[in-house]
């Protein structure tokens, strides 16, 4: 099966087995779109604008594969407990943001991992799913001074210390500290190429779209064995009945599986 996906005048075809859905979540104004922007521009904005739930995507040829990955920034408010629900649903790895000086929002974290938890095992006694589930907690604004610090290390590492498919980073956006490695560890626990860290391949600009993923670009741009990646300038977030209908899917295709398993003769 092949997700088709418009990026300028050019249309790119990722198998759906490529194509994978990020989920940043986490309270208010701990920095969980500045960590987002520093992953798809390098760049730090300064002004801080409330966020309803952004929606982003971003492609690689990594070796001649195309890989598809959407980034869900959603908000810190949550007006919609169950739109919160469907996101978590979908989502295949995650980001929980929190500040390293606001207590209340390292509370918000431990609930939401708890929330991911239980709402990603409601799903897999569906499906009996044995995936494993890539989480990053991440302690946001390390660069200000220990004065200002509410949650020590040792209280973050502890929410990871039981699980090898969770890991702990104190980063900084503003400063770019930490924020590579942490994508890195992530990728790597998801066992997506780790090619697709920002600092790991080339960024190509829209205007080289229609050639993303032929093989005149890949021969004569960038050697055989590099990684280059596009944001997509026009991309929007599937419809909530897009996202009922993919879990629904796989709820019956995994059900299928299943059944078919039943009928085999030992």
């Amino acid at each position: 099966m092949m997700k088709t996906m418009s990026s300028g005048n050019c249309t790119l075809n990722v198998p759906a087995k490529n194509s994978y859905r990020m989920v940043v979540l986490g309270a208010s104004r701990v920095g969980k779109s500045s960590i987002v922007s520093r992953f798809l521009n390098g760049r730090f904005e300064d002004q801080y604008t409330p966020t309803i739930e952004d929606f982003h995507r971003k492609v690689y040829n990594i070796r001649g594969d195309m890989y598809q990955l959407d980034i869900l920034d959603t908000s810190g408010n949550h007006p919609f407990p169950a739109m919160r629900r469907l996101s978590i649903l979908t989502g295949d790895v995650f980001i929980l943001v929190f500040s390293l000086d606001n207590r209340e929002s390292f509370d918000e974290v431990k609930r939401l991992q708890k929330q991911i938890l239980e709402v990603k095992s409601c799903l897999k006694n569906k499906t009996k799913e044995t995936a494993d589930l890539p989480m990053v907690i991440c302690g946001n604004k390390n660069d200000h001074s220990e004065l200002y610090r509410q949650v020590r290390s040792e209280e973050a590492e502890k929410l990871v210390s039981s699980d090898e498919n969770c890991a702990y980073f104190e980063v900084s956006a503003k400063k770019n500290t930490n924020v590579n490695e942490m994508f890195y560890v992530l990728f790597s626990m998801a066992k997506l190429p780790h090619e697709m860290s920002p600092a790991l391949h080339r960024k190509i600009s829209v205007q080289y779209g229609d050639a993303f993923h032929q093989k005149s670009f890949k021969m004569n741009r960038v050697k055989e064995t590099d990684a280059y990646g596009m944001i997509s300038p026009f991309a929007r977030r599937p419809s909530v009945n897009s996202d009922l209908k993919y879990i629904k899917s796989k709820v019956l295709r995994e059900g299928q599986t299943r059944e078919r398993e039943k009928c085999t003769i030992q």
